[in-house]
């Protein structure tokens, strides 16, 4: 398996960010860590060699990407808005940089946004607000309402940062057209304590027309043991 580590110094973050592909060719997989996590996390955690059939046979190609969360999400001595302002520009880094990195290395047009935990809602935040750019979104055991990381502040950027929030008042549109054309797999335990947020994106995402795959799992679900499994199951579809 071709195994290359990438390191550069990132305009959109003004910090060094670094990341590890696994493959040749195939499907692009932008796959992001749980809370806190770093870019090697996956192939760690096992979850590459569970994958890797299909990335020896050109199926899948992975991109494991670093985070920003402590200076983010997480960054609790940053007032709410900044916190806010510094996962844009994590975006900034993914859109225009990672992108055109893979985009140099694969032409394969079909493009994944992969992650677990607090990497599920990052996938599925970028899916959401950047429809165009992913064919599929694959959230296991993630956050869909992040009302909790905002220490009680609320605006409009927090509204369009929070899947549970913009999805329920999107509006007939572009927008909602491109989401239609998504494809949209979650799953999770049913006694994960984050399942709510799962179920009430879900419901948001069925009164808007909009067609994903909810996939509940038995207990709580929330582990590496588990997401291996998962992406075995749904890495090519919902079935």
């Amino acid at each position: 398996m071709n195994r290359a580590y990438h390191r550069w110094d990132s305009p959109a973050l003004g910090r060094p960010m670094e990341l590890l592909v696994f493959g040749h060719a195939g499907a692009p997989v932008i796959v992001f860590p749980t809370s806190r996590g770093r870019f090697f996390e996956y192939e760690d955690r096992g979850m590459v060699a569970v994958l890797g059939h299909q990335i020896e046979q050109g199926w899948l190609q992975l991109y494991c990407v670093d985070s920003v969360d402590e200076e983010s999400w997480y960054c609790d001595r940053a007032h709410p808005r900044d916190r806010l302002q510094r996962h844009d520009q994590y975006e900034r880094y993914i859109l225009d940089e990672v992108f055109p990195f893979i985009r140099n290395q694969n032409d394969n047009p079909f493009m994944m946004a992969h992650g677990c935990s607090f990497g599920a809602t990052h996938a599925m935040l970028f899916g959401l607000r950047h429809p165009t750019r992913f064919n599929r979104v694959l959230a296991f055991s993630g956050l869909m309402d992040i009302r909790s990381f905002m220490s009680g502040y609320h605006d409009e950027h927090v509204y369009f940062h929070n899947p549970v929030e913009f999805i329920a008042g999107l509006q007939p549109g572009q927008l909602r057209d491109e989401l239609r054309r998504l494809e949209i797999i979650m799953a999770i335990g049913r006694d994960d304590e984050l399942a709510p947020s799962n179920a009430a994106l879900s419901q948001a995402l069925w009164d808007k027309g909009i067609w994903h795959a909810m996939r509940w799992w038995d207990g709580w679900s929330h582990d590496w043991p588990y997401w291996q499994q998962m992406i075995q199951l749904y890495i090519h579809g919902a079935d």
